[in-house]
């Protein structure tokens, strides 16, 4: 199978655009989802549970963004490895944490999505 990553690039740009509605539209109907961050193990079986998922780790309202940073794909066969920095700043400071992405496509959608999370860490101001 050759490997395109144009639903996993349009995934990140979603994602770092924080527009959770388009990444869910991006998903298989029966997506295999799981995720890590430092103190859970998220699954879901389809878009809608894979949006909750990503809203629960994104959406916090005293979390201010500085900036977000994708990296480019890394193609591994027939599974592309991608991710995000996030460097941000709540009422405890400075942090950074990084998301990386391993998906595979099918049919122009993503019918496969691992993700692990750094968790947040501190940084210098």
């Amino acid at each position: 199978m050759a490997v395109t990553s144009s639903a996993v690039s349009c995934l990140v740009e979603a994602v770092v655009a924080r527009d959770l509605e388009r990444a869910r539209g991006l998903l298989h109907p029966e997506i295999d989802f799981r995720g890590m961050t430092p103190r859970q193990i998220w699954e879901a079986e389809d878009p809608a549970g894979v949006e909750d998922v990503l809203r629960q780790w994104l959406d916090d309202p005293d979390e201010e963004v500085a900036s977000v940073e994708a990296t480019d794909p890394v193609h591994v066969e027939d599974t592309v490895r991608v991710g995000w920095r996030v460097h941000a700043r709540d009422r405890d400071g400075p942090f950074v944490f990084e998301q990386q992405v391993y998906a595979r496509e099918q049919d122009g959608q993503i019918v496969w999505l691992r993700v692990m999370c750094s968790g947040p860490r501190p940084t210098a101001a």
